[in-house]
């Protein structure tokens, strides 16, 4: 056990915990952030993912060891800024919500997506988004929600 201090959602959390524990489950079981879904546990379906110093990663491949000193960010910790606002309103009028269980990865490569590049076109959209899987929308839904997004937030990003 060793104690591993990171910010979450803005603010500072210590763990005593294995290095070596999933932060996906540090997250959901120690934190109760259960935006954070695990689908897969294999870093294939996004339903993880959480933003580390800004970056998309999928939270079921990350130690918690390494997550000491970095900033992670979930939906939770989006949920309620103007950005994650702009992307929540935008997914519903899209209808991009269906079972709603790939939702909060899908929003968070969304933020992740429109901080770097705030007027993707469709290719880049799908590009980013290739790391989520979704079985319910056939993705068109979701692509539309980023666009819509896109174009209202486009002075938040």
């Amino acid at each position: 056990m060793k104690e591993i201090k990171f910010i979450l959602n803005g603010k500072e959390v210590s763990v005593e915990a294995d290095p070596l524990k999933r932060l996906l489950d540090v997250l959901r079981e120690d934190e109760k952030m259960t935006g954070v879904k695990e689908g897969c546990g294999e870093g294939e379906c996004g339903a993880c993912a959480v933003l580390k110093d800004g970056v998309l990663v999928n939270s079921c491949m990350i130690p918690l060891g390494a997550a000491e000193g970095s900033e992670i960010v979930t939906p939770e910790g989006i949920r309620e800024t103007d950005k994650g606002k702009c992307i929540i309103d935008a997914f519903g009028d899209a209808g991009a919500v269906q079972c709603g269980f790939c939702t909060p990865g899908m929003m968070m490569a969304t933020e992740a997506l429109l901080t770097i590049n705030n007027k993707p076109n469709e290719s880049e959209i799908r590009e980013a988004l290739s790391g989520n899987l979704c079985r319910c929308t056939g993705y068109d839904l979701i692509v539309k929600g980023v666009q819509i997004a896109s174009e209202r937030g486009k002075d938040l990003w």
